[in-house]
């Protein structure tokens, strides 16, 4: 092991000091505490800490051409390389050690170009969702893809997990506003795929292949993503129902009116508790669950009769809330819920098909019973998107590893998914976090097929090695 990590920081040394040779300017941080930071992403940011490792060395590239002279110099010197957005990934996919290096697209911000009248935006990565949106403001357009993390996620890291968010029942996950992309690949090549319109079907669709690669087949340097008008109208509308059965069972009235919400949320009846507690609300005053609608576009007022009319004859308690509320709501939708610091727990992002949603909230109970664990979900109910938590009381017989009845639970849950035609995940990645999930649902002849596109590309693994699948 001592041979091991000495080998580990020789090369890194070497690989500083020729990048540093070849590449006159480009920022490189050394290896050591300053650098913890960039080992871990949201997901893992405890066993990064708790670990003990010395941070990895991190290139900081400033234009394509460094992305490409930092991965062609790693691939010389068999140094491999964890792509990095702003780190807020869920999945582990970020994670690095020592011996590896970090290429990280915090410093390639630029918006190079808005075309209203192509209804596109030409952006580097390391631009972050809100501030793409704000710069859109003046032209009158929006980027559509939502994470709820958008005030701190980056396009590179939405590209790279094909992240979704709340819009994604009108307006789709990341993938559909995405036309083209200049990737750097493990060669340290720079190649464009897609196209600058918005039809274009030469070749194959690699656009697609790179989006949702979790950074092992490349490196975006740009994308051409799609932009739609921002809406003349929005309008908040919220249904409470008396039990999270009810309020599933409501869920179907939405899709079977005439109207297509931008966003469908759904909170479960301990969602509600959890949310009350850590952010101050009565929630829970107002019902046991609750279907959050955002609805857009011209007529609003018609769309907001027609929800209502559905939604009450469902049994919901349906209210048009007033702009300052509707904003509210939201906030404590994207971040109004706490992580139980004094318990165990898991949080998942499994998807079924949104007719499916009763069947996995209606499981909860008995996989409750079976191990000893608590489950809630708040979910995109409109695409069918989950974001489970599954807790369990610490006892002093724990010691510093969660029970296996935790994971056994997720696993579980994850396993009804399935079997309702769903999958692992729905937005946030495989990473390190779900590979074994990830074996569960696809089948070895398909996984095969995926490593050979990843050796095809990337045949020195030197791209985000033992990462997505």
């Amino acid at each position: 092991m001592t041979t091991q990590l000495t080998d580990e920081h020789t090369s890194i040394r070497t690989y500083v000091q020729d990048l540093r040779r070849r590449v006159e300017g480009i920022e490189i941080l050394e290896p050591g505490t300053g650098t913890t930071r960039y080992s871990h992403d949201a997901a893992t940011a405890k066993t990064a800490a708790d670990s003990g490792n010395l941070g990895p060395a991190v290139v900081l590239p400033a234009t394509a051409a460094q992305v490409q002279a930092a991965v062609k110099v790693a691939a010389e010197l068999g140094v491999t390389v964890v792509p990095r957005g702003a780190g807020t990934g869920l999945s582990g996919g970020a994670t690095a050690q020592p011996g590896q290096v970090v290429i990280s697209t915090e410093k390639l911000t630029a918006i190079i170009e808005v075309s209203p009248l192509d209804e596109v935006a030409v952006v580097e990565p390391g631009v972050i969702n809100a501030d793409l949106n704000k710069h859109l403001e003046h032209f009158g357009l929006f980027y559509a893809p939502d994470p709820a993390s958008f005030d701190i996620s980056s396009i590179g890291g939405n590209i790279a997990t094909n992240a979704g968010g709340l819009r994604c029942a009108k307006y789709g996950v990341t993938r559909e506003s995405i036309l083209s992309l200049d990737v750097v690949l493990a060669d340290g090549s720079l190649i464009t795929v897609g196209h600058r319109s918005i039809k274009g079907v030469t070749g194959l669709d690699l656009t697609s292949l790179f989006v949702g690669s979790e950074g092992i087949l490349g490196i975006v340097t740009k994308a051409t993503v799609r932009l739609r008008p921002i809406p003349v109208a929005r309008k908040t509308v919220s249904a409470f129902f008396n039990s999270t059965a009810e309020g599933t069972d409501g869920l179907a009235a939405i899709t079977l009116s005439p109207v297509r919400p931008a966003a469908i949320e759904f909170f479960d009846t301990p969602s509600l508790a959890n949310i009350d507690a850590h952010s101050g609300t009565n929630l829970r005053d107002r019902g046991a669950a609750l279907i959050l609608i955002e609805i857009d576009g011209y007529g609003i007022g018609d769309q907001a009769a027609d929800l209502a009319t559905a939604l009450s004859a469902a049994g919901g308690r349906v209210t048009v809330e007033s702009d300052d509320d509707g904003v509210r709501l939201w906030e404590l939708r994207r971040s109004g819920r706490g992580l139980p610091q004094d318990k165990w727990y898991i949080g998942e992002d499994i998807a079924v098909p949104k007719s499916q949603l009763p069947k996995v909230y209606a499981a909860f109970p008995a996989l409750e019973a079976r191990f000893g664990v608590e489950i809630s979900a708040v979910s995109h109910a409109g695409d069918g998107n989950l974001h489970p938590l599954i807790t369990k009381d610490k006892t002093p017989d724990d010691g510093t590893n969660p029970p296996a009845s935790l994971l056994e639970a997720a696993t579980e849950l994850v396993k009804v998914a399935l079997s309702l035609g769903g999958t692992v995940t729905g937005e946030h990645g495989v990473g390190t976090i779900k590979r074994e999930w990830a074996a569960l649902e696809l089948s070895e002849r398909s996984r095969e097929v995926q490593h050979a596109i990843k050796a095809a590309i990337d045949p020195q693994q030197t791209l985000n090695p033992g990462k997505a699948i």
